[in-house]
């Protein structure tokens, strides 16, 4: 289960994936808007329930790697989310890149992909992204995969425990197949 874009390769995990993927996991910078950094058994763990989705849906979060050099760097893809929010069970596009990789349009490009392939191939009628409210990088994103936010939609996430973390607030924004 592969999806070619002009640039990017969005495939199925390998194990050689697993040690730059910990790397990026680990990096403050790339999970500035998470809970956490992930420890190297924490990643690998997020790896196996990755390919898991694959084989129980159909679908997950490709492992992206740029075309040109093969160099791996990060995911793109769909994920059922089902914890409790108004919104939940949903299917969601995100994304997760190696900082160097940033700034160069990989995660619109791959993300326009995952869509297409949630609309077209799953037949899927909405699918929905959601970040911290303080991300304006990821929220940027889905403002040009031409995802709508209505602020009624916003919602405290139920996996940052501190009340006060600037991290709770969480936008949601959508996109319908008819779009």
């Amino acid at each position: 289960m592969t999806i070619e874009t002009e640039r990017l390769i969005m495939r199925r995990w390998r194990e050689a994936d697993r040690e730059p993927f910990a790397a990026l996991n680990a990096d403050p910078k790339v999970m500035e808007y998470f809970p956490g950094l992930l420890t190297r058994e924490r990643s690998d763990h997020l790896v196996d329930r990755i390919e898991q989705s694959f084989d129980e849906l159909g679908y997950g979060l490709w492992a992206l790697e740029v075309r040109e050099s093969g160099e791996f760097i990060g995911f793109t893809g769909l994920a059922l989310q089902t914890f409790e929010a108004p919104f939940t069970p949903a299917v969601e596009v995100g994304w997760r890149l190696t900082r160097h990789a940033w700034g160069h349009g990989y995660a619109t490009e791959s993300a326009r992909a995952a869509v297409a392939y949630g609309f077209d191939r799953l037949g899927l009628a909405e699918i929905v992204s959601m970040t911290a409210a303080v991300n304006l990088r990821s929220r940027a994103v889905m403002e040009r995969l031409g995802m709508t936010h209505d602020p009624a939609d916003d919602f405290e996430h139920p996996s940052v425990v501190s009340p006060d973390s600037p991290l709770r607030p969480h936008v949601l924004y959508r996109l319908r197949r008819a779009h």
